[in-house]
Formats: structure tokens, C-alpha cells, sequence
């Protein structure tokens, strides 16, 4: 099953991408269009519906939010086909250079991603009267970025935010990382949150400010308990954490609540865990 569907948010475009083999998809991501400019581009199985907006949408250029596959997955379809500049952060622009291994899950949900040469963009991109700033910001990857454009208030926020609370993490984010990435973005001017999966139109300062203090809350709890000598899953009975069985199963345990509580004790300990 395939879900595509547009918002439209004032000037900026939402096109929401969903497949599946069977059934309805469990997870969908945004790509938006603004000024002519594509940030993110979908995933690999959904190439078909993205490659023909960028005609239809007069696209100058791509900027990625980091090189998770469901947001890089057609960027070499697109540099190919129509020649556009794809534009992001070193570290991605190094990571897209060559092939690199993903899970069982990441190709059923999304396909793998098609290495390409990108251009470095650490600065400021000014295109069709916009001006969009790079900011580094890692945690749920290292190259995690965001593109903050201040002229209309608008911060394209890639996987960061994701809801004001969340119920698991990858095996390889870091909530310390996350916690400083989330300060540093609210002291930035936006009023509109463009959320690869949760866009927040209006407020969106209000709702990353509820995402950092639900993980500060979540880092000391479980800092607090880890300090007493307690396990995994010591900790999470006595906090009631719940694991999401069905999304921990089908990702092979690389997502799960788990790897929250997990997070929160590398950095609290300063030594490594294993990842699944």
C-alpha cells in the first residue's frame, strides 16, 4: 500500500509518503517544497510519486536533513534525472559517498539509499528570495541538521522533534546530544515546526520545549535510578516504561524504549552498550 498526499502550510508544501507490501504503512515521513527549494526526499520506495515534483514544483535545489533513508532515499535519483545541486552538512555529505549497511527492517520500510557527491552546506543557502541557514544539530543522527529559514519563521526540523513525547529511540541516538541540539534550536526565531513526521504549523517553539523537558525529565529519572545501582530493566518497571512490542519486533530491537533507557546511561556513565 502506498499513502501521498499534500498540505499546504502558507507557502511552504507538505507531501506526506507512506508503503508498504502489505497493509497499511507503519510509518510515513514529510518532504516539503519551499521557494523552489526540496528539503528531504522521501524514501527509496516511494520514487515514483517524489521524482515528478520536482518538475511539477519548479525545484532549484535539495537540501537534506541528515542521511537516514526515508530523508535521502531519492536524492541521487534527483541529482540524475534533473542535475539540481543536493546540498547538507559534511558529515552527510561524507556518509552519501558510498554505500553503507542498513537493517532487514530499513529495506522492507523505505530501501536502501543510493550513494552520490553532494555539496557542503554549513552556512547560509540564499535561493529564490529565502534564506536558509544550516544548523548542526546531533543526537538522532551525527549529521543531523536543521534549516532555518528566519525571513517567515519557519524551521524544517528533519527527525528531531517528533512529538512532545516520544516512545522509543533508535539504538544509535544520543539523548545528551539531543538535549544540547534542543537548546540550541530554541534560542533560534521560528514560529512554524516542519517535523519530518509531525509537522507543527503554529507553536512550534512551545512544542520543542515540551520535547526537551520530557527528555530532561526522562534523563534524570533514569540517571537518578541508574545512580542507585539498578538494571535495564530494573529501571524500567520501576518507572513504568512500556515497550512498543510490535515496532521493537519488526525493527530487530534497533528501535525500542529500551535504547532510550540505554542512551541515558552511556551518557550518564560515560561507557559504551551494546546496540541491540
Amino acid at each position: 500500500m502506498k499513502i501521498f498526499s499534500v498540505q499546504r502550510f502558507g507557502d511552504v508544501l507538505a507531501f506526506r509518503l507512506g508503503w508498504s507490501p502489505v497493509g497499511r504503512p507503519m510509518m510515513t515521513v514529510n518532504c516539503y517544497i519551499a521557494g523552489g527549494v526540496l528539503i528531504d526526499t522521501g524514501q527509496p520506495h516511494m520514487r515514483d510519486a517524489v521524482l515528478p515534483l520536482v518538475e511539477d514544483h519548479h525545484v532549484t535545489a535539495v537540501l537534506l536533513t541528515h542521511h537516514h533513508e526515508d530523508h535521502s532515499g531519492n536524492a541521487a535519483a534527483i541529482k540524475e534525472k534533473y542535475h539540481l545541486p543536493v546540498m547538507g552538512h559534511s558529515l552527510t555529505v561524507a556518509k552519501m559517498q558510498r554505500p553503507y549497511p542498513i537493517l532487514p527492517y530499513q529495506h522492507l520500510m523505505w530501501g536502501a539509499t543510493k550513494p552520490l557527491e553532494m555539496d557542503p552546506l554549513d552556512g547560509v543557502l540564499e535561493i529564490n528570495h529565502l534564506q536558509f541557514t544550516a544548523i548542526h544539530t546531533p543526537g538522532h543522527s551525527k549529521d543531523h541538521t536543521v534549516f532555518l529559514e528566519s525571513k517567515h519563521g519557519w524551521l524544517f526540523s528533519g527527525d528531531i522533534y517528533l512529538g512532545d513525547q516520544i516512545k522509543y529511540f533508535r539504538a544509535d541516538e544520543k539523548i545528551d546530544d539531543q538535549i544540547v541540539s534542543l537548546k540550541k534550536m530554541l534560542t533560534l526565531e521560528f514560529d512554524a515546526l516542519f517535523c519530518a513526521h509531525n509537522p507543527r504549523a503554529k507553536n512550534g517553539k512551545r512544542h520543542l520545549a515540551a520535547k526537551l523537558q520530557y527528555l530532561e525529565d526522562f534523563y534524570g529519572n533514569v540517571a537518578g535510578l541508574a545512580d542507585q545501582g539498578m538494571d535495564e530493566k530494573t529501571i524500567m518497571a520501576e518507572l513504568r516504561l512500556e515497550e512498543q512490542w510490535l515496532v521493537k519486533l519488526m525493527c530487530f530491537g534497533n528501535v525500542s524504549m529500551k535504547n532510550m533507557v540505554r542512551s541515558v546511561m552511556r551518557a550518564n556513565e560515560g561507557q559504551d552498550f551494546p546496540s541491540l
